[in-house]
């Protein structure tokens, strides 16, 4: 029975990825190099300076992100104040180098978002402005939108400021070792201070955050493999701040009567009910005063049946999109139904403006936000284009989505192709609802994949077989044994 890392290896191998991975971008239209004329604007752009130009900040600001990365949307100072904090949060001003109309602009409105592939990214600005004169790079004077959002003790907003800054990052940190340092270096232990204060409120509010360990492709010396990849403390602390962000986004909209808020329906009530019959399946209490969200802060990703209930409560998570308005609030939720203007799994409402180098939408949030801080008037340019975005970053995130699947889907098949008939120790994690088949997660290699046989028993640990994998289809399915 295989339970070792299965790895592939050689450059036949590695030429079999990079071809797999040219027919993903070729199916699902994944954008090359930047034609001529954007990557001119970007050079151009990025030589001037901004104008006019914004008071400097002396905060000595930091940066955490994934390692390698070069595309730093975010950089952050966070100090005590009185009984509460203050958090300074300085959003990378891609408006500052992107000309409305222009070609940069055009370029951007077809990409939408950063696709991120396992060999490359198509990025959706330049690298010429994505990975230096936009980014928040140490070392580097940026002009940044710097949102600054004073808590009390309790973890709630009293006060919300945002303007343009010139700004520099004095270094730039990674999770791993943020975590390692987290107790010792006080800059890291506030955040893991207020950063746990906001997942308490987040819990109070009814909001919920799923540790489900997502499947990674990785290139390593050794050649190609899969992992699960589980996030660290440091990772949802720094989400809890760029949450804290979008919720005073939304704020300032809503009392704005415009905005571009980041939207997601409460589950079903049919939904839950299921959910409830897999917590009694798989033995997990869930009391009838508890919510979902109570009942997944509880749990363990590593337990094989809890890793089974987070991947069933994944479906309680749908339909995610973006509402824009313009006049009053009404006009986007209707009179009626206020939950409409809330991220369910937030439980406020939210807006996305902390990722514009990556991501279309926020830069037009944050220049809203900008304007009704300000008292000024909304860009033409903004409003202009206010409707059609939810509808683009629709489109946008769906391919995104799709690309990362068909990724993972191309080296399943590939990890597994030469090991049909052998047998592997996996999971139950899904189950059909006729009772026919379901999903195992095997437990090395990280691979979730489709699995044939009546009365799989959710959350059990079981033995199947390997029955097909198909690189050309990216298809790999399983049988379970007796």
């Amino acid at each position: 029975m295989l339970q070792r890392p299965i790895r592939l290896r050689s450059e036949e191998a590695d030429s079999e990825v990079r071809a797999g991975l040219d027919r993903i971008r070729q199916e699902l239209a994944v954008p090359g190099a930047f034609p001529a004329a954007v990557t001119a604007e970007a050079v151009h752009a990025a030589r001037l300076t901004p104008s006019p130009v914004p008071e400097t900040s002396d905060l000595p600001f930091f940066t955490l992100d994934p390692p390698g990365s070069m595309d730093l949307d975010q950089a952050m100072h966070l100090e005590r104040r009185g009984a509460g904090y203050r958090v300074h949060y300085a959003i990378a001003d891609v408006a500052s180098f992107v000309q409305p109309g222009g070609a940069i602009d055009a370029e951007s409105h077809a990409r939408g978002v950063t696709l991120y592939l396992p060999d490359a990214k198509a990025p959706l600005h330049p690298p010429q402005l994505s990975e230096a004169a936009a980014s928040l790079l140490p070392g580097q004077q940026r002009p940044a939108v710097v949102w600054t959002i004073d808590l009390g003790g309790d973890g709630k907003i009293t006060g919300v400021d945002v303007r343009r800054r010139l700004v520099t990052s004095r270094e730039r940190l990674d999770y791993d070792g943020a975590q390692r340092a987290a107790t010792a270096d006080p800059r890291l232990a506030l955040l893991a201070e207020i950063g746990t204060l906001l997942l308490e409120a987040e819990a109070e509010r009814g909001g919920v955050s799923l540790p489900v360990p997502e499947q990674e492709v990785i290139r390593g010396d050794d050649g190609w493999e899969l992992a699960f990849r589980g996030g660290l403390p440091s990772e949802a602390w720094n989400a809890q701040i760029s949450l804290l962000t979008g919720r005073a986004a939304a704020g300032l909209m809503l009392d704005g009567g415009i905005g571009l808020l980041r939207t997601m329906p409460p589950p079903p009530a049919e939904a839950v009910s299921r959910l409830r019959r897999s917590a009694t399946a798989l033995g997990i209490g869930w009391p009838e005063d508890r919510s979902y969200g109570e009942v997944v802060r509880g749990l363990d990703p590593a337990d094989s049946r809890h890793a089974a209930f987070l991947h069933e409560a994944v479906g309680l998570m749908r339909g995610a999109g973006y509402t824009a308005f313009d006049g009053t609030a009404s006009e986007a939720a209707g009179p009626d139904d206020p939950a409409a203007l809330v991220h369910a799994a937030v439980a406020a409402p939210y807006a996305h403006v902390t990722a514009p180098l990556r991501r279309l939408a926020d830069r037009y949030a944050a220049e809203i936000c900008l304007s009704l801080t300000a008292g000024s008037e909304i860009p033409g340019w903004v409003r202009s284009a206010l409707h059609g975005l939810p509808d683009l970053m629709r489109r946008s995130l769906q391919r995104s989505a799709s690309v990362d699947r068909a990724c993972v889907d191309l080296v399943e098949a590939l990890l597994l192709r030469d090991h049909i008939g052998e047998v592997f120790d996996a999971v139950v994690v899904d189950v059909s609802g006729n009772g026919s088949g379901g999903v195992v997660q095997l437990l090395s290699p990280a691979v979730l994949a489709r699995c044939d046989g009546d009365g799989l028993p959710l959350g059990d640990p079981v033995k199947v077989r390997l029955t097909e994998s198909d690189p050309v289809r990216r298809q790999v399915r399983f049988i379970r044994t007796a």
